[in-house]
């Protein structure tokens, strides 16, 4: 499943399913699947601890895991509660849509010199789907541009990312809203013409939800996130260069620092 240079990942992962258990449990699919039935915020309240110990809790485990093997092929990015987990109620004030809560559990793993902003990685558990992989998804005006000149300059470099077999075999063609035609200032004709349309780039695998609760479901994220962020770096890489990146996250290893709230 991974290549020779893996095998201190692949050991991490015999540890986890050989010393533990799944984090996910039917339990987890079975509150999600009620809250999307009752999403309502006293049904919620009633139900919270449920909530603690079959979702959030966890998740949370997940992280602690995954903090570990980051180390090993992602060290860059943050997988930390504090930053990374996303809070179950909704910010409904601009949205035609009121329910309450949301009705999945996520995380997202960003740079840890950029915070919120540049590509990361992406996990959600649903209540029919798991969905996995990463990239950018909504970048700023000043964000595409930079990196569509960092496109058209390195595409050689984007291609031996995107169309390896490796990356393809794991999570597809690179997708995400694209525009019709080649961005102003690039020639039509240019070799990356296809790249620079990109508005988003995303790479993801998306699985029913009842494999959160597979033995491979820790195996198989890990085999995922170690192609895309290699998509995630090439897409950092000139936002980094920016004045503004820097020092945005404290360092997690430091105790009680206050972080970013996902």
């Amino acid at each position: 499943m991974f290549d020779a240079g893996a095998s201190g990942v692949q050991n991490s992962i015999v540890g986890w399913l050989y010393t533990r258990r799944m984090p996910f449990t039917p339990k987890t699919l079975a509150f999600l699947r009620a809250l999307k039935r009752n999403n309502d915020r006293e049904w919620f309240k009633a139900r919270k601890d449920d909530y603690e110990q079959h979702v959030r809790e966890p998740m949370i485990t997940l992280l602690a895991r995954l903090a570990d093997d980051f180390r090993r092929f992602a060290p860059e990015l943050v997988a930390d509660p504090k930053v990374s987990l996303y809070r179950i109620y909704r910010d409904t004030r601009f949205s035609a849509d009121k329910t309450p809560l949301k009705t999945n559990v996520a995380a997202h793993f960003p740079n840890r010199t950029m915070g919120k902003r540049g590509a990361g990685l992406y996990l959600e558990v649903a209540p029919r789907w798991v969905w996995c992989g990463g990239g950018l998804y909504m970048p700023e005006t000043s964000e595409l541009q930079a990196i569509r000149e960092h496109i058209a300059g390195t595409h050689r470099q984007l291609r031996r990312i995107v169309e390896s077999r490796e990356f393809t075999g794991t999570v597809g063609e690179l997708h995400g809203e694209q525009l019709t035609r080649v961005p102003r200032g690039f020639a039509r004709d240019h070799p990356a013409a296809h790249y620079l349309r990109f508005r988003q780039f995303l790479a993801s695998r998306e699985y029913p939800a009842d494999f959160a609760c597979d033995p491979n479901f820790y195996p198989e994220i890990v085999k995922v996130f170690r192609q895309v962020v290699r998509l995630v770096r090439y897409l950092n890489e000139p936002l980094l260069a920016a004045p503004r990146a820097t020092g945005y996250l404290p360092d997690i290893a430091k105790p009680r620092v206050r972080l970013l709230e996902a």
